[in-house]
């Protein structure tokens, strides 16, 4: 489990083929920037933009970790070079500073307008329509591994649209500052969301018996 409190912004440095056909996947090697990993053990999970990954190798420095062709078909961001945001998986002992988050990506966004809105910034993203239900008005959404709350929603035929404002923290100490219009970026809906909407359906079905 994570918080969405990003940790430290690292960089995959490499980028390395598991094998010569289509269905293979890579191993990433990334410089941790300013993570800690002196209490990091081969196997643990570190979360790579908002994405769960097992670090089967590290230095003081630097970790790697193996990306599976399913992993990175339903991804943004985990297949080239670049700045990603990081974050050790949360123990008992921290404070939950952002909200539970499982690591695990439910759907690639799409940004529609990042923009500076006086000391602040917009950012509008277009979320996948399956995920609509999910959203709502204050509530929460991890981007990028960041957690952030929903400040307007608006369904589209497309797909949900939903509003965040992002402060100047957020912004130095993310790669978010890197979006603009097009941009990909992996979502994760609330945990809570997801087993409220599960318990409904099931209640649903025993009312329809």
């Amino acid at each position: 489990m994570f918080t969405g409190i990003v940790a430290a912004i690292g960089a995959i440095t490499t980028v390395q083929p598991l094998g010569d056909d289509a269905d293979s996947g890579v191993r990433l090697t990334l410089a941790a920037g300013g993570l800690d990993l002196s209490d990091v053990m081969l196997g643990d999970s570190i979360a790579i933009n908002g994405a769960c990954m097992t670090v089967v190798d590290k230095t003081a420095e630097s970790f790697a970790v193996e990306v599976s062709r399913e992993s990175l078909s339903h991804t943004s961001g985990l297949d080239t070079p670049g700045e990603v945001n990081l974050e050790k998986a949360l123990t008992l002992l921290e404070r939950l500073g952002g909200h539970l988050v499982s690591g695990h990506v439910d759907g690639l966004g799409v940004v529609e307008l990042f923009a500076q809105i006086g000391e602040s910034w917009q950012l509008v993203v277009l979320a996948p329509r399956e995920l609509a239900k999910y959203l709502a008005y204050k509530g929460s959404v991890v981007v990028n591994g960041v957690s952030l709350t929903v400040n307007q929603v608006n369904d589209t035929a497309d797909g949900c649209s939903f509003s965040i404002n992002l402060i100047p923290h957020t912004i130095q100490m993310t790669t978010l500052k890197h979006l603009q219009a097009g941009s990909k970026v992996n979502l994760e809906i609330d945990l809570i969301a997801r087993y409220v909407e599960r318990m409904l359906s099931v209640a649903m079905l025993s009312v329809a018996k």
